[in-house]
């Protein structure tokens, strides 16, 4: 991935927010049929390695060889950037659209788990995460459903890891701009309707 200097990310509250906010990941590898890409939604393991679960129908885990390297690509916010937003557009017109966003890229070796406890584990913990966050005390629980249901489910999936070795994140976020243009892609976004992008360049500015 290109990265300037100026909008590469290297803070890990910043990297982690992304994986947060936007975990459905998507995740490519080279095998012999070629490239494949799946969008699968990923959580953080304690252990830094990120937990997943596909299909048994889904040929990814067929496809992949067992330790091969994988790319996930976890996209954060976007939006488009008009020079109109800018109050120096008007003094000299040097400015030209752009686009600006959030992207982490996590690149590490996969494998890939078939037993009972693994497939429990991804499960549990890909619905705890959101449950607890849409639902609060409501959430629903595995437990909640009838356990041969649920048995049933779980022969049906393959659950695995990728171990984490590389993680490049860029936020493309009008660093390169003075304060003023700034504060204007800002306010330019937010009535465009994309509060998420001129929310994320407004924490920026916070000490």
């Amino acid at each position: 991935m290109y990265i300037p200097p100026h909008f590469h990310e290297i803070d890990p509250d910043q990297v982690r927010a992304v994986i947060e906010a936007a975990p459905l990941a998507c995740i490519v590898a080279q095998t012999d049929q070629g490239l494949v890409a799946n969008h699968i939604p990923l959580l953080p393991a304690p252990d830094g390695a990120l937990i997943g679960h596909v299909a048994l129908a889904n040929d990814m885990h067929r496809l992949i060889a067992e330790g091969q390297e994988v790319l996930a690509i976890f996209r954060g916010d976007d939006a488009y950037v008009s020079p109109n937003f800018y109050p120096s557009k008007p003094e000299h017109h040097r400015h030209v659209p752009t686009w600006n966003y959030q992207v982490v890229h996590c690149h590490g070796t996969i494998a890939f788990q078939h037993d009972d406890h693994a497939k429990r584990a991804a499960v549990g913990l890909l619905t705890r995460t959101h449950e607890r966050r849409l639902n609060g005390k409501d959430a629903w629980r595995m437990a909640d459903a009838p356990a041969d249901y649920i048995q049933q489910m779980l022969a049906g999936i393959v659950a695995f890891r990728i171990t984490v070795n590389r993680t490049l994140a860029k936020s493309k976020l009008s660093q390169n701009r003075d304060e003023r243009d700034y504060l204007g892609a800002i306010a330019g976004l937010e009535n465009s309707g994309q509060s998420g992008v001129a929310q994320r360049m407004r924490d920026r500015l916070k000490p």
